[in-house]
């Protein structure tokens, strides 16, 4: 691994945790101390990221069941969307983080990075994340060759995501179609092609994702303010509320439409009820919310969203009982 050394003229704490990581990680407790710099970039302490990249992946995975008659999603491809996620959540955050190493230096939250605080070269980083890429691409050829060139043409997206928060103020609807690229995938990699069922589930994951991540923005909002960063939480201001549920009324629609047009029968509805009612909860949690409620309410979309991948798997399994 390229040695680490520090960027000129960036400094900040060495080695600390950082504030959105989870308390009491092995990453900051056991991991040798020379890795963790890497680690961190790769957000290995802060999971939540990879879980937001997979779900919309296992959400296709349990329609595609649904509507192929199977009685639950292929285990195989839900193996390799969940590595997949861990590795390109990974190489995706250390580009990032390459392109915004000035910018973190500027955001309390993010100073501490391994960029900006100095930890790691620029040219060690760019070496990781070849590194990470060589990784899913190995992944990604697994699956048949309409999902390869799907998950390849997502790198794009992936590729401009960092430079959007400098010219629009809705940089998440970019993170958006980036971190919804699955619920395609999900979808391709059983049938070869896409459907409706495919294109809905992807738009309410875009959705869902502006909804959460308007919240975890929030967070930031006076640094954001200061370093000229951005946000659909700046832009919404007094209005972020009901405009996050917008988001996620829009999102709970186009899952019920998808599962549908797919087939789904009462628990695929039940699983999308479930989700309804975590995001409406999440929503009545926003009004006034410190940095600590905003972050904690972004972290429980993992349980919203694998409330509604447990009512498609579910359902497909009622249905192949039938």
């Amino acid at each position: 691994m390229p040695g680490v050394s520090p960027e000129p003229g960036l400094t900040a704490p060495k080695d600390a945790p950082l504030p959105d990581a989870l308390r009491g990680h092995w990453v900051d407790t056991r991991a040798p101390a020379a890795l963790r710099p890497f680690l961190k970039l790769a957000r290995i302490e802060r999971p939540i990221g990879w879980w937001l990249l997979l779900l919309p992946c296992w959400w296709a995975a349990g329609l595609a069941a649904i509507a192929a008659g199977a009685p639950f999603p292929d285990p195989w491809h839900c193996l390799l969307f969940l590595v997949g996620a861990v590795v390109m959540r990974a190489a995706g955050s250390t580009f990032n983080d390459i392109v915004d190493r000035k910018l973190d230096a500027q955001v309390a939250r993010t100073r501490g990075r391994p960029l900006p605080s100095g930890q790691v070269s620029t040219r060690a980083a760019v070496a990781f994340m070849g590194g990470l890429s060589l990784a899913g691409l190995v992944v990604l050829l697994q699956f048949n060759s309409f999902t390869v060139g799907l998950g390849i043409a997502s790198l794009a997206i992936v590729a401009i995501y960092p430079f959007m928060k400098r010219i629009t103020d809705m940089p998440q609807f970019v993170l958006g179609l980036a971190f919804s690229w699955g619920g395609l995938v999900g979808w391709s990699a059983v049938f070869g092609r896409l459907d409706a069922p495919a294109w809905l589930i992807y738009a309410a994951a875009i959705a869902w994702t502006i909804g959460y991540d308007t919240i975890y923005a929030m967070q930031d909002l006076e640094d954001d303010v200061i370093a000229g960063i951005r946000s659909s939480a700046r832009y919404f201001g007094g209005w972020t509320r009901e405009a996050v549920a917008a988001c996620f009324a829009l999102s709970v629609a186009l899952a019920a439409l998808a599962a549908w047009l797919a087939g789904g029968g009462a628990l695929a509805f039940a699983g999308v009820a479930a989700f309804a009612a975590h995001l409406g909860w999440q929503v009545s949690r926003i009004e006034g919310a410190s940095s600590a409620t905003a972050l904690a309410l972004f972290r429980s979309n993992r349980d919203a969203g694998l409330l509604l991948a447990a009512g498609f798997a579910l359902d497909a399994l009622a249905r192949s009982m039938l």
